[in-house]
C-alpha cells in the first residue's frame, strides 16, 4: 500500500506529504509540551488535524485526473465540513458529526467502487497477477454481450498492450474509432499503439485526427511530438511539444520526457542555446525521470520498455552529464 501511494504521488508529492505530516505533528507536539495549560491549545491542535487532512486531500487531488478529482472531492468535502462543524462550531455534536462524516466517506467509496462493472474488476485482478489471457477472455465475453460499447474495446486494448499483443490492441482501437468516431481518446490510443509498433505513418495519421477532435488536449500534442521525433522532423517536434507544455501538464514524468525530446530536437536543429535551456529544465525534473525508471522495472512494462527504454536511458545520461549534446546529436545521426 505504501509503495502504491509513493508511486501515485511521485517523489515530489511523497516528500510534500511527509513534510506536511512532520510539520503539523511537530507543531502539535510543541503546543502539547510547552503551552498545554492554555485554553486555546486544544482548538489549535484540532485545527492542525483539520489542516493536515485538508492538505493531504489537496496533495492527492493534485495528482488526480479531473474526473477522479471531482468524484473524490464530492465524497470528502461534506465529510471535512462535518468534522469542522463538530470541532469548532457545535462541539456538543462532535461525536455524531464525526461518525456521520466517516459513514459518508465509507458509503461514497462503496458507491464509487461499484461504478466499475464486476467483469472489469475481475479482469484487473487477473492483470495484476500477469494473467493476461484470462483478463482478455473476460473482456471477450463482455464485448460479445455489448458489442457497441467503445469502453469495452478500450479496456481490452489496454490489457493487450500490456501483454504485448499490439496488433490485436490496434484492431480494438480501430473498432473503437468506428463506434465512436468523435472520440479523441480512441484516436490517441490508436496513435500510441501504432507508435509502440513502430508504424509511424499510421500513428501520425491517428494523432492528427485526435488533434482535430481535441485541440486543447496535451496528450495529443505529446503523442505528435514523440511521433515526429521518430520521423526525424525536429521542427515539428518543437512545435508540438512547446504547445503541449503551454497546456500546463501536471504529470512530472511526462514533463521530464518532453524536455528531453526538446533537448534532442533543438540539438538536431543546431539551436544550442535552446537545447541548453531545455537541458536545465530536464535537470529540474530528475524526479520525473526516476519515476520512469521505477515504472520500467515493473513486470508489466515490457512493451513500454521497448518503446521508451532507450529514451529514458538517454535522458538520464544527458541530465547527469554522462552524454553530451554533441554525442546525442551524433547518436541520432547514426540511428
Amino acid at each position: 500500500m505504501i509503495k502504491r501511494i509513493q508511486f501515485f504521488l511521485g517523489p515530489t508529492g511523497s516528500r510534500i506529504l511527509v513534510v506536511w505530516l512532520a510539520l503539523t505533528g511537530f507543531i502539535s507536539l510543541i503546543l502539547n509540551a510547552v503551552v498545554n495549560d492554555y485554553d486555546w491549545v486544544r482548538p489549535v491542535q484540532s485545527l492542525l488535524v483539520v489542516a493536515f487532512i485538508g492538505g493531504t486531500v489537496a496533495i492527492f487531488a493534485w495528482r488526480m485526473e479531473p474526473e477522479a478529482r471531482g468524484r473524490w472531492l464530492g465524497i470528502l468535502a461534506p465529510a471535512l465540513g462535518a468534522i469542522f462543524l463538530g470541532l469548532f462550531i457545535v462541539p456538543q455534536w462532535a461525536l455524531p458529526l464525526v461518525g456521520g462524516a466517516l459513514g459518508w466517506v465509507v458509503t461514497g467509496l462503496f458507491l464509487s467502487r461499484n461504478r466499475m462493472p464486476q467483469e472489469y474488476r475481475d479482469a484487473v485482478r487477473h492483470l495484476r497477477k500477469n494473467r493476461y489471457e484470462e483478463a482478455v477472455k473476460i473482456m471477450d465475453k463482455v464485448i460479445k454481450i455489448q458489442p457497441d460499447n467503445p469502453n469495452h474495446y478500450r479496456f481490452r486494448a489496454e490489457i493487450l498492450r500490456v501483454w504485448g499483443k499490439l496488433d490485436r490492441a490496434r484492431r480494438d482501437y480501430q473498432k473503437m474509432t468506428q463506434i465512436a468516431p468523435d472520440s479523441a481518446l480512441a484516436f490517441n490510443g490508436l496513435a500510441e499503439v501504432c507508435l509502440q509498433a513502430r508504424n509511424y505513418p499510421a500513428a501520425l495519421e491517428a494523432a492528427q485526427q485526435a488533434k482535430q477532435l481535441a485541440p486543447d488536449d496535451w496528450v495529443t500534442y505529446y503523442n505528435l511530438g514523440m511521433i515526429e521525433d521518430r520521423l526525424g522532423d525536429s521542427a515539428e517536434v518543437v512545435t508540438y511539444l512547446e504547445h503541449a507544455l503551454s497546456l500546463k501538464i501536471k504529470d512530472e514524468r511526462h514533463r521530464a520526457l518532453i524536455h528531453f525530446f526538446l533537448v534532442r530536437a533543438y540539438t538536431r536543429l543546431g539551436d544550442t542555446a535552446a537545447a541548453h535551456r531545455q537541458l536545465d529544465l530536464l535537470k529540474r525534473h530528475q524526479d520525473g525521470l526516476d519515476e520512469w525508471e521505477k515504472l520500467l522495472k515493473s513486470d508489466q512494462a515490457d512493451t513500454l520498455r521497448a518503446a521508451l527504454g532507450a529514451d529514458i536511458e538517454a535522458a538520464q545520461g544527458v541530465a547527469n552529464s554522462q552524454i553530451t549534446l554533441a554525442a546525442l546529436a551524433a547518436s541520432e545521426a547514426n540511428s
